[in-house]
């Protein structure tokens, strides 16, 4: 997702003068095996064939752009310069920074890795039924299918700006003078961005200096998750419930519920008039009731087309819960323990996944609600970027359920109350891309091998060790052992990832 800014310049250099077909067919053809559909290979031929024609006309250099590999605009601006020279005076500051970026690299590549292995083995052991389209696998805004375009694309951009405004931080902050920044574009798509230091102070850097240069941008996307992710807990605590009740995802088939014509995700706020507003009060409603018995439930139906909802009232004849799960589990007592657990005469009303009118957001809520003590709060937060991944996927691009998100309404404070429900939900969204960006971004720059980050650094790393158990050992068998090692693992590790990519296709 993101590109080497260091190795960009020399690649530039390369492509400039003459027009190469060879990578964009190559390019192509890899995408259609893959099943691109077809207005995707057009649209890059097309943008192929304008960076030709406008390179040829000399346009490119008057924009102070390149073409690489064929299909990719290098587009670089000098502004910023200043601004990043007065935020990097403090070098203290930021070298420790820096060595904090290091180890936090380091911990999270040691996830990556293992993730990567366990991805691989599991797709080995276990093939899928069913793969991923090419689309889906490329992750670009507007193409993946459970990628939309605006706010992905917006949070793409901030997420690759601060990755490489980190980048030019460390740089500045070492001493190194820094040509330009820039962004690598196919089509309107952002898929990288890079900061082009003076080559020749790299090459002369230090390799500690060069590791705190590399760590900074996969860390600052880390940070950026979980600050995000707090503002997101924020956000998702302004929304409030319109109408105080609980809903259903689901409906059990042949149930007293489904005879009486309850819907999934209608709101249920009244049980013969007593009111509740989450599952507890509802299920101790229910608890006080018997099968057979006969209760009265206020029902609120899906918005009309005018946007209100129509509330009924249902009579349901309760069934029996233990019947019910005697039924599933074939009289296997444990089997009825494992599902919940009942006494004959115990109520059923045929319904699963109960969940308060604000289940949209609670999943996001409880870091500022204080809802935990702080070490469960810390830990659920840890991972929560890493849940975060499968919700689009499993949503179809949504943040939320759509049912949940028309459930809510924005609540009294002073934000909410200014921007109004349409803007806490969209300043939701925006947030929860910027988590799922600025994760993705940071983890994925973390696999060990070039021309990411985590590539550079384990390369760099590598060096530094053999320098340490080999001090008798020319610096330059060195140099040549350390390049040797990263290239093998960058392919070893390119080995991994095409597992679970091409297994699929081929079985």
């Amino acid at each position: 997702m993101k590109w080497s800014g260091w190795a960009s310049e020399s690649m530039g250099r390369e492509g400039r003068g003459r027009v190469s077909f060879l990578l964009p067919m190559l390019l192509l053809y890899t995408l259609y095996l893959l099943g691109a559909p077809l207005f995707l290979l057009v649209l890059i031929g097309a943008w192929y064939v304008a960076l030709v024609t406008l390179e040829s006309m000399g346009s490119l250099d008057r924009m102070d752009a390149t073409r690489l590999l064929g299909i990719i605009l290098m587009l670089r601006t000098g502004r910023g310069r200043r601004v990043l020279d007065r935020v990097s005076s403090n070098r203290r500051f930021w070298r420790a920074y820096g060595e904090i970026s290091i180890w936090l690299c380091f911990l999270v590549m040691t996830g990556v890795i293992l993730l990567l292995f366990v991805s691989a083995i599991e797709t080995a052991l276990r093939p899928p039924d069913e793969y991923l389209p090419a689309g889906d696998l490329l992750l670009i805004p507007g193409v993946t299918s459970f990628v939309p375009f605006w706010w992905p694309a917006l949070a793409l951009i901030v997420a690759l700006v601060i990755h490489e405004y980190s980048h030019g931080i460390q740089a500045r902050a070492h001493g190194m003078r820094l040509r330009s920044f820039g962004l690598l574009l196919v089509g309107p798509v952002p898929i990288g961005a890079f900061a082009e230091p003076e080559e020749a102070e790299m090459a002369r850097a230090p390799r500690r200096d060069r590791m705190r240069l590399f760590a900074a941008g996969p860390s600052i996307n880390i940070f950026a998750t979980y600050a995000a992710l707090i503002l997101l807990s924020a956000v998702a605590s302004g929304l409030v419930a319109e109408h105080d009740g609980v809903h259903a995802r689901g409906i059990v088939e042949g149930s007293a519920a489904e005879s009486a014509g309850l819907m999934p995700y209608e709101t249920i706020t009244h049980i013969d008039g007593f009111g509740f507003s989450d599952y507890e009060g509802f299920s101790e409603r229910m608890s006080s009731l018997s099968a057979g018995e006969v209760a009265v439930f206020t029902v609120l139906s899906h918005p009309t087309e005018q946007g209100g909802r129509e509330s009924r009232a249902i009579e349901i004849t309760l069934g029996d819960r233990y019947e019910h799960l005697s039924a599933l589990c074939e009289g296997d007592g444990d089997c009825i323990e494992r599902s919940g657990g009942a006494e004959p005469g115990d109520a059923f009303l045929g319904i699963s996944n109960v969940r308060p009118s604000t289940a949209g957001v609670d999943g996001y809520s409880y870091i500022v609600s204080g809802d935990y003590s702080f070490g469960v709060t810390a830990f659920v937060a840890l991972i929560e970027p890493l849940i975060m991944l499968q919700t689009p996927i499993a949503l179809d691009g949504q943040t939320m359920v759509l049912e949940e998100r028309a459930m809510l309404e924005s609540g009294e404070g002073l934000v909410a109350s200014a921007v109004g429900t349409g803007g806490m939900l969209m300043l939701f969204d925006f947030l929860f891309w910027l988590v799922w960006i600025n994760f993705l971004l940071g983890f994925a720059n973390l696999i060990p091998m070039i021309p990411f980050d985590g590539g550079h650094l384990v390369r760099d790393a590598t060096h530094s060790v053999l320098a340490r158990i080999g001090r008798g050992m020319h610096p330059m068998r060195i140099e040549a052992i350390a390049n040797r090692i990263s290239s093998m693992s960058s392919l070893f590790i390119l080995f991994v990832l095409a597992i679970p990519v091409i297994i699929p296709r081929i079985l």
